[in-house]
């Protein structure tokens, strides 16, 4: 689906912008990880655009204390 070069720059945003986030937490990381993705599929692949939207996605993400 995406090339070595753009699927690296994801994973290196989601681990960037969950740097904070337990790895146990993975309801919180899917989400973030999957509105990335997204983005990234309709064509947005700026590293300082997918950042923004992964960290609107940590924001509103589930968490069973909210």
């Amino acid at each position: 689906m995406f090339d070595a070069a753009t699927t690296a720059l994801l994973r290196a945003v989601l681990d960037e912008v969950c740097g904070d986030v337990s790895r146990h937490q993975m309801g919180t990381r899917t989400h973030v990880a999957s509105k990335i993705l997204e983005a990234a599929t309709n064509g947005d692949t700026s590293p300082d655009r997918l950042k923004e939207i992964g960290r609107e996605a940590l924001s509103d993400a589930p968490t069973m204390w909210r």
